[in-house]
């Protein structure tokens, strides 16, 4: 029986605990800071923001290349000889990592490239499914275990408040004005992905804690997510009160195990410091 290897990139903000449990292979993104090159996770994500203040700049990022993706992909063949290679890709509508790794494996053999749709805690979400599902069943088929996969990435529900607005607006993501205006009235947005997009779906109103509070009820709500296990995402800043709260609230609404996992260097560009995301696995 050949082994089934996953992989993915390190946008998927998986814990380093979980990648050594199930092995999974993750290549990085880049981060452009200061005129150099940094890989994704190799950069503590508190110098992102220690530079952003310093100079009200943020880093660019750019996704993996081709030639990336070849050299992966032959070292996971090199450690993992004759495995069957699973891997699952950050949304190809915000990154041309997906597309890249698309023009590598066409000089593999085996390789199965499934596009996640998401980021971060709602990519995360879908790799950890697959990581559960082939720990559980060793046995499964590629093709079949692939189908299952495909199968739960429109269920992977993602939702998160950035850190600041201005942070946004450095990396020109919104406007001077909507930056200005979100400020003056303390408006916060709640970015989701739809159909593997990044959209602003919903602003709240008032200081974080309470932000938080309406976005997790909201999505609740709003979508089954199964119980069996939630994903909070948050950036460095985040106040401990409100991880405490959004615990709690979670507790409420009956989920057996809750996650935290800690936005990368690749997502802390786009969303600034303090901020706060839900993912799960709708049922």
């Amino acid at each position: 029986m050949r082994r089934i290897i996953l992989s993915t990139e390190s946008g998927a903000d998986l814990p380093g605990d979980l990648v050594e449990k199930y092995e999974v292979q993750v290549v990085p993104m880049h981060i452009i800071m200061d005129g150099k090159d940094y890989l994704d996770g190799s950069l503590p994500v508190q110098d992102i923001y220690d530079y952003y203040r310093r100079t009200k700049k943020i880093p660019s990022t750019t996704a993996t290349n081709a030639h990336e993706y070849q050299e992966f992909f032959a070292t996971i063949r090199e450690n993992f000889p004759d495995c069957i290679i699973i891997h699952i890709g950050y949304t190809s509508k915000a990154s041309s990592s997906f597309q890249n790794a698309v023009i590598a494996a066409e000089d593999f053999e085996d390789i199965f490239l499934i596009d996640a749709l998401n980021v971060t805690g709602g990519l995360a979400a879908i790799v950890l499914y697959a990581a559960k599902l082939l720990a559980k069943e060793p046995g499964i088929e590629p093709e079949h275990l692939v189908e299952r996969i495909k199968a739960i990435v429109p269920k992977s529900r993602l939702a998160f408040i950035p850190g600041n607005l201005e942070f946004l607006k450095a990396g020109g993501r919104v406007s001077n004005t909507a930056s200005l205006i979100g400020a003056l009235l303390k408006i916060k947005p709640c970015i989701e992905l739809k159909d593997g997009k990044l959209m602003s779906t919903k602003k709240y109103r008032g200081k974080m804690n309470r932000a938080t509070e309406k976005l997790l009820s909201e999505y609740l709500n709003e979508y089954n997510i199964d119980r069996q296990q939630l994903y909070f995402i948050y950036s460095i800043g985040l106040d401990e009160r409100i991880r405490q709260r959004m615990e709690e609230v979670a507790n409420e609404n009956g989920f057996q195990n809750i996650r935290w996992i800690q936005a990368g260097g690749m997502i802390s560009t786009h969303s600034g410091a303090g901020g706060f995301g839900v993912a799960g696995l709708e049922q």
